[in-house]
């Protein structure tokens, strides 16, 4: 209790996201949270496919890498987060701990046996493309990091983002029609990292393949319905995502003509755009609009840098962003194991 009302403390005073500094003693916070649930390996959600009795293995042995926070993907970008906080302020009091836990996760031999579990029958497209995305975010995060140990991780889990990488050339010719949920499935945001990744790693054929396969899958969308969502579960803006996918893919004149066509009202200084509601931050799928507001606030500052024209778009990330804030910790793991990722994101990009 006395831990939680700390954390309320902390995070009370953050009344609009303007006044939020994102400084060393806000990242501090951030990372308290990865680093509690980094090894923690329950409760835990496989969603593992078993094939026979010799599949029911413990979540440390299946995923020694990325086995904490609740779920694979959910420890993937844990993972992110910490190495993202750290290189963004090198001297945060959590260095050792952070240090120590990514060398214990990010070894040669946990990553191959990830790579193991892939390989198994009917596990092939384990947490496509969501956990295959932010894999190639950490790799990307690993190797910008002017660490001398950040090479050793960043090579140590370069075998499975080359697998994924192939894994994406393989499943992208094969998916007619995209997918546009607002969770896990979300076809544009399994993209939009990919697609980063591929740009800073020079993988031609990957990068263009993305690049193929947004256009057939989106370019030729108009009058988005705004109005549908969210969806009660959604932790991603299917609207939104596909914009900042096609943002990355098409050249600046010819994604505003797309836009014009996809979602006009947005070039409106009146646009409005209610953030998310959650009903109860104890049930793991409600508290999905937290990051909803998340992921919406870093879409839309990317979209209010991107363009004079959409300046105004700013105004309302940081609506979305203040909206949930404040809820990062709120003592329930359903929210903990994962939000502040989300939050960093979208502080990030502010």
């Amino acid at each position: 209790m006395k831990k939680l009302i700390l954390f309320s403390l902390l995070f009370f005073s953050f009344t609009t996201f303007s006044q939020v500094k994102f400084d060393q003693a806000l990242a501090e916070r951030m990372l308290a949270l990865p680093l509690k649930c980094v090894h923690q390996e329950y409760p835990n959600k496989l969603g593992q496919v078993l094939n026979t009795d010799e599949d029911l293995k413990t979540p440390s042995v299946l995923h020694p890498a990325f086995y904490g926070c609740f779920d694979w993907h959910s420890s993937v970008h844990g993972h992110w987060l910490m190495v993202k906080l750290l290189k963004q302020f090198p001297n945060c009091k959590q260095k050792d701990s952070v240090l120590i836990a990514l060398s214990e996760s990010l070894t040669k031999e946990n990553i191959l046996q990830e790579i193991a579990f892939f390989k198994t029958v009917n596990n092939s497209s384990f947490e496509r493309m969501y956990g295959w995305t932010w894999i190639l975010k950490l790799q990307l995060e690993l190797d910008t990091w002017e660490n001398p140990i950040s090479k050793t991780f960043a090579e140590n889990l370069r075998p499975l983002s080359d697998y994924l990488c192939e894994r994406y050339i393989i499943f992208l010719p094969k998916l007619i029609y995209p997918i546009r949920s607002g969770e896990h499935t979300n076809t544009a945001f399994g993209l939009c990292f990919a697609l980063d990744y591929a740009r800073h790693a020079k993988k031609d054929s990957l990068e263009l393949l993305i690049v193929k396969r947004s256009k057939e899958l989106f370019l030729n969308d108009k009058n988005a319905v705004l109005s549908y969502e969210p969806s009660g579960y959604d932790f991603l803006s299917p609207t939104f995502e596909e914009i900042d996918l096609m943002r990355r893919v098409l050249p600046k004149t010819e994604f505003e003509k797309w836009l014009k066509g996809f979602l006009p009202e947005i070039f409106k200084k009146s646009f409005k755009l209610e953030p998310g509601k959650v009903g109860d931050r104890t049930d793991g799928k409600l508290v999905h609009l937290d990051g909803l507001n998340f992921s919406r606030s870093w879409c839309l500052s990317q979209l209010a840098k991107s363009n004079p024209k959409l300046k105004h778009l700013q105004k309302i990330a940081d609506e979305h962003l203040s909206f949930s804030i404040n809820n990062i910790v709120d003592g329930d793991y359903m929210g903990e194991h994962w939000l502040a990722s989300f939050a960093t994101e979208a502080l990030l990009n502010q």
